[in-house]
């Protein structure tokens, strides 16, 4: 079947694309089911928001954490064995999460099983994909892979609402369970190929083949990298904005905005329904992202997704409290650069490292992205729970996007660069 497929007029790098993006949706389906499961889990345990909010950062923390390490591991022994490994992971935690009775099983199966196995199929499985199979158009395939995220939003979440709504959060758990290893796992070992090369081809269009993949230890590569990072300036300037990222996306609203609309009298399928609406947003942003980052300057890019972002987040209390063109604003405008943000930076990733560290550098930048998601989710539980309002959870959020625009724009100024050439028509 890849023979024939390859025969054809259409790049295989496109058959590529598409079976990472489907495993990238389920992949992000699966990890912010906890969003749904906060309030069933608070009624049937009485676990209060910060106890479930800490496996949640937990969870965010493996996640972050396996990311490096990963991408080290898929240099070295190829995309279709890890996304496999992973994906049989997320299988076993999210099927044993169903018969669990303590929160020390939560935060085990959850938070270190289906956290790790999560991270290894994450974003930056999407930068070394779109690095690896295409010379042109990187920026808009890595747009499009990493809009994965709020497709995933889309697909899982309101259906998840509704399974938990009308059966139980079990049969959600269950659910993530089956799609895992009875649908996507198939798929990944259909389709997935390490390189161009595994199929006799150059990277679309490319007139020399990608470097080989790294052969050494792949920990101590992760390690190494990150090293020789740490000298660098724009790295933690990226670090620091991505951390920023992480805390006002999948730590805050992705993690808690089904509970904050239940403090507003919204029910929790409609909160899944703004999280899947900030989805439809997201993807049509992100996918416009990559295409402008292919033509524009990734610094002020970020400038402005972060700094839109956070006044957008400054008047989120008040927008849940009016529900109605408040909220339709926030969702808008939230929603178009909810992860519109890992274009430009994985653009300025590989500008500043070159294209065969890139994978394994914005990883680790992916980790600091998930160290602020696991703070803010931990800490806006923590902030409804003594507080009884996560109103002070989002007025911090909106300073640090405001505080993440300047970061952004500061990147290789002192290197002189000033944006990367245009990509090919």
């Amino acid at each position: 079947m890849i023979a024939r497929l390859v025969s054809h007029r259409i790049h295989y790098a496109w058959v590529m694309a598409a079976a990472t993006f489907a495993v990238l949706v389920t992949a992000a389906g699966f990890r912010a089911t906890p969003g749904v499961l906060i309030v069933p889990l608070h009624d049937q345990f009485g676990w209060s928001q910060a106890l479930i909010g800490g496996a949640v950062a937990v969870n965010l923390l493996v996640y972050g954490l396996g990311a490096p390490f990963a991408a080290a591991v898929v240099e070295r022994f190829g995309i279709r064995r890890v996304v496999a490994m992973a994906l049989t992971m997320v299988a076993i935690g999210a099927g044993l999460t169903t018969q669990m009775t303590s929160a020390w099983q939560l935060y085990l199966l959850w938070g270190l099983v289906v956290g790790g196995a999560t991270g290894a199929i994450a974003v930056p499985l999407a930068a070394i994909v779109a690095n690896r199979w295409f010379a042109r158009r990187r920026g808009l395939v890595t747009g499009v892979l990493t809009a994965s995220n709020a497709s995933g939003q889309l697909l899982f979440l309101p259906l998840l609402a509704w399974i938990v709504t009308q059966y139980s959060w079990q049969a959600a758990a269950a659910t993530i369970a089956v799609v895992a290893l009875l649908v996507v796992l198939p798929l990944a070992l259909l389709l997935l190929r390490s390189s161009p090369a595994d199929v006799g081809l150059l990277p679309y269009g490319g007139d020399a083949p990608e470097p080989a993949p790294a052969q050494g230890n792949p920990f101590k590569t992760s390690v190494r990298v990150l090293r020789e990072a740490m000298g660098v300036r724009d790295f933690w300037l990226l670090a620091g904005a991505f951390f920023i990222c992480g805390a006002t996306t999948n730590g805050l609203i992705g993690t808690h905005l089904i509970s904050a609309c239940s403090d507003h009298g919204l029910s929790e399928v409609r909160g899944a329904g703004l999280l899947a609406a900030i989805g439809v947003f997201d993807v049509i942003g992100t996918v416009c992202s990559g295409w402008l980052t292919d033509r524009y300057d990734p610094r002020w890019l970020l400038f402005w997704y972060y700094g839109l972002r956070g006044l957008a987040l400054l008047g989120l209390n008040a927008a849940l409290s009016d529900a109605g063109l408040a909220l339709v604003a926030f969702i808008l405008f939230y929603g178009l650069d909810w992860v519109a943000t890992v274009p430009p930076t994985v653009a300025l990733c590989r500008e500043v490292f070159g294209r065969e560290k890139v994978g394994v550098v914005f990883a680790w930048v992916f980790a600091s992205h998930q160290f602020g998601a696991a703070f803010a989710a931990w800490g806006a539980g923590a902030s409804r729970t003594w507080f009884g309002s996560y109103e002070p959870a989002f007025l911090i959020a909106g300073a640090l996007g405001v505080l993440a625009a300047a970061l952004s724009v500061s990147v290789g100024r002192r290197r002189g660069w000033l944006r990367p050439s245009p990509a090919p028509a």
